[in-house]
């Protein structure tokens, strides 16, 4: 269906909302596109012919020694749909073409093995815990006590036979367990050593995050897990980053595994975690209170535990008279995918999937030279595929003991150029939705600036446009740490006032917070924005200074002032 220039294109074994290999009734020819060789037409396997989609195998074969990896009886399930604006001034030269692919994941089991005190193993997941012991996890001590009992938490959380090892941090990395050799198998027994091994970490030292991610790294790459997983806390900044480059190490293991970061206490560096988090394929997140840690990571490791699809590739083939710009992660958290180019075929390694949704955005560069007007022009062909499978047929080999995919067919990028003013300003909703996301994040991050660099008129100036920003985009998450800076007159037209009180380390959480986005618009078009202002769980303002403070707090921390005790409605 095409309407007001945008475009969906949708394909893909059956999932909800997406293409099932149903005829296109659009210039009536399955598929949804001209037939004439060269224009956009879909294509792939079950393309518009009423063919179920492929099934391939994803991830390699475990290594010698470890247990064959899940297989479901009825093999995971991908879709993928294709939003974009397809119209564009004939007049104007080359320019960007925008398109937002939704990649969504159906009928995943999860890892066999997830109780811990099952039998079952687990080898698809590896997990690598990194603890930052520098000095500043014990000012205050109660930091570096909730850092070994998070850690504690998350080796509990490991099914039996999940390969682990825990990494201590400083501006030196050490594995504190297992003390020598590659990663051990959880068990009780295992279980028990690494916790006494924790629990002896000790604070001190300074901070070098590229020894942390080097060390964990080669510990993953001798274990060769389908899922291999970092989990990495840290409450301060990267000061010894001379001693292994950050930048170099980014580099050296992007697409090799997926790292989440946390920060804790009030001195660490939001901007680093997302830096980490975006090339690594994971998400940054913040506890406010040490005592919250624990339930986080254990939270963290079960949303883990139902991603047994080790990892698809999303890839674009270019036609001739067009350039890959970028591919970027857009939901549920920002991030930029690797990438490796074979001719005109560009392959984006995506890892670690469960049953799930993600949106990417796709920027390609066209060139109305010598091109027809009113005629849909294939501009690229998208394809989810497994890693492995040739360019331009995602069907991969099915090999023993790997987990089959049933895969959608390919789906086209399409421009039309026009002459027609109307036609040539529609926009796409879906394609401006995470526009004004990345704006969101801009936005915070510019405020954050001005705010450390006392320029506070301008910091409050910009919270508004993010506060707008935030209500037009429903982005409840943001509107919570917003409110926790500012005090929110107006969401529509951005009126705030900055609270007394506010410190540095709140513009961090936001920071972080920003990189979390909503989905946004669906196929049909349907808007995201226009949500109410709610108040923060668990926040109150205080009489006197008027600073949020969690609503059980006896005093306010800002002013010293007492508190009325909560009462409880009946």
């Amino acid at each position: 269906m095409e309407t007001h220039g945008n475009r969906n294109a949708d394909g893909g074994g059956g999932a909800p909302g997406f293409g099932n290999g149903l005829p296109n009734p659009r210039n009536g020819v399955p598929g949804g596109g001209s037939s004439v060789p060269g224009r956009a037409a879909g294509s792939g396997p079950g393309d518009g012919t009423g063919a179920p989609a492929p099934t391939a195998s994803a991830g390699s074969a475990p290594s010698a020694g470890s247990s064959a990896a899940p297989v479901a009886a009825h093999p995971p399930v991908v879709g993928l749909a294709v939003s974009q604006r397809m119209y564009l001034p004939a007049g104007g030269g080359a320019q960007d073409l925008h398109a937002i692919l939704t990649v969504r994941v159906e009928g995943v089991s999860g890892i066999e093995g997830a109780d811990p005190g099952g039998a079952a193993p687990a080898p698809s997941l590896a997990e690598v815990l990194v603890v930052d012991c520098s000095a500043s996890m014990k000012a205050p001590e109660k930091k570096i006590r909730a850092a070994r009992q998070a850690a504690v938490t998350a080796l509990k959380a490991l099914p039996d036979g999940t390969p682990f090892a825990v990494v201590k941090g400083t501006h030196r990395a050490e594995t504190v367990y297992p003390p020598s050799g590659p990663m051990r198998p959880a068990s009780a027994q295992t279980r028990a050593e690494a916790e006494r091994a924790v629990y002896a970490m000790m604070a001190g030292g300074g901070t070098c995050v590229g020894n942390w991610l080097s060390l964990a790294g080669e510990l993953l790459a001798e274990q060769g897990a389908p899922i291999p997983h970092v989990l990495m806390l840290t409450d301060g900044r990267n000061e010894h980053d001379d001693r292994n480059p950050l930048a170099g190490v980014l580099d050296t293991w992007q697409g090799r595994f997926v790292c989440d970061a946390w920060g804790i206490g009030r001195e660490w560096d939001a901007r680093l975690l997302v830096r980490v988090t975006s090339r690594l394929h994971g998400s940054a997140y913040a506890v406010r209170e040490e005592s919250e840690l624990p339930s986080a990571y254990d939270d963290l490791i079960t949303g883990l535990l139902a991603k047994s699809l080790p990892e698809l590739e999303i890839r674009v083939l270019i036609s001739p008279g067009t350039r890959l710009r970028y591919l970027r992660q857009m939901f549920p958290t920002e991030g930029n995918p690797p990438q490796t180019e074979d001719g005109r075929a560009i392959a984006f390694t995506t890892r670690a999937w469960g049953n799930e949704v993600r949106r990417y955005q796709l920027c390609l560069t066209v060139d109305p030279a010598g091109r027809e007007l009113g005629e849909d022009l294939q501009a690229a062909l998208v394809e989810v595929a497994v890693p492995g499978a040739p360019p331009g047929s995602p069907a991969g080999s099915v090999s023993p003991g790997s987990l089959s995919v049933r895969l959608p067919p390919a789906q086209p990028c399409v421009v039309q150029w026009t002459d027609d003013p109307v036609l040539a300003r529609t926009a796409n909703e879906e394609v401006d939705h995470f526009a004004k996301h990345r704006q969101l994040g801009d936005t915070v991050a510019l405020a954050a600036d001005a705010f450390r660099l006392g320029r506070r008129n301008e910091a409050v100036t910009l919270l508004g446009v993010a506060v707008s920003l935030a209500h037009e985009l429903g982005a409840q998450t943001q509107l919570a740490e917003l409110q926790r800076i500012v005090e929110i007159r107006d969401p529509a037209a951005g009126h705030v006032v900055l609270r007394d009180g506010v410190q540095q380390i709140d513009f961090e959480y936001l920071i972080t917070m920003s990189t979390h986005t909503t989905q946004g618009p669906t196929a049909d078009g349907r808007p995201a924005g226009g949500v109410t202002v709610q108040p923060v769980a668990g926040l109150t303002d205080c009489p006197n200074c008027h600073v949020r403070v969690p609503s059980t707090a006896k005093f306010c921390p800002n002013c010293r002032h007492l508190l009325a005790p909560r009462v409880e409605a009946p």
